[in-house]
């Protein structure tokens, strides 16, 4: 548990340009928590009594519920835990659940799956994930066509404090086997939802799909609270998928 937890607003103002948020907002991004508890997240997975390995840990989806807005000014209380093991058609899975509160109360709470791939038993009969992460999307209305620099993973490492190497410089990259630099699957969410739009109180999932390879062309494309993020051209490849759900307006406090 991290208490009274405070914002720092330059950190916040740099995620806010790189990830494509509104400058100068009151309130937090429906994502920005996720910064705020990832180096708890890291200091958990990196246990000797955590059962998995953290390198190669691939992050897959993110489940957010932000149910009221969340002043920049505001302190919070943070806390970060484990949720569980689940066995994965790859390997093995882990839910890391962060919860950020205000006077007590749970504003913001996450749940992100992270795969460990490794050998498993024979081939079960596949099923959909909650989030519908094995089902391919249709295809949406085309919004707009983004050219990411080769920079983006720098630039949101900066912001994020999330300098996994495969993010930062092609060579660091391809000593972990990716041709180049790809972004950071939360910078991909993130960027979504800034194009999208988040009410005040809602509920979103994403399913990290693909990677992002850097520099690259993106597509972005939305109808009603659907999303995805593929690749030019007709039949380009999905690297993000995910959903935007309106909840009802929180009550007062007393």
């Amino acid at each position: 548990m991290l208490p009274g937890l405070r914002i720092d607003r330059t950190r916040l103002a740099a995620y806010e340009r790189v990830c494509g948020f509104a400058p100068g907002d009151d309130g937090l991004p429906v994502t920005y928590p996720h910064v705020l508890g990832f180096p708890s997240a890291m200091r958990l997975m990196s246990r000797r009594d955590f059962p998995l390995p953290l390198l190669g840990l691939v992050h897959t989806s993110i489940d957010v519920t932000r149910h009221t807005a969340l002043p920049a000014t505001e302190p919070y209380d943070l806390a970060v835990h484990v949720e569980g093991l689940a066995p994965h058609r790859r390997g093995t899975q882990a839910t890391v659940a962060t919860v950020l509160r205000s006077g007590g109360q749970a504003v913001w709470e996450s749940r992100s799956t992270y795969l460990a791939r490794h050998r498993t038993g024979p081939p079960a009969e596949r099923s959909p994930s909650p989030g519908g992460g094995d089902a391919e999307e249709g295809a949406l209305p085309v919004v707009d066509e983004w050219r990411l620099s080769g920079d983006v993973g720098r630039r949101y490492g900066a912001a994020s404090g999330d300098r996994n190497p495969i993010h930062l410089h092609p060579l660091t990259a391809r000593l972990f086997g990716f041709p180049r630099a790809i972004a950071h699957g939360m910078w991909t969410v993130a960027r979504c939802l800034a194009a999208h739009g988040t009410p005040e109180a809602v509920r979103v999932h994403a399913d990290f799909r693909a990677p992002v390879l850097l520099p690259g062309t993106v597509v972005f494309a939305a109808d009603g609270g659907r999303f995805t993020l593929r690749g030019p051209g007709d039949g380009g490849r999905l690297h993000v998928s995910g959903r935007v759900e309106r909840l009802p307006a929180p009550r007062a406090r007393a």
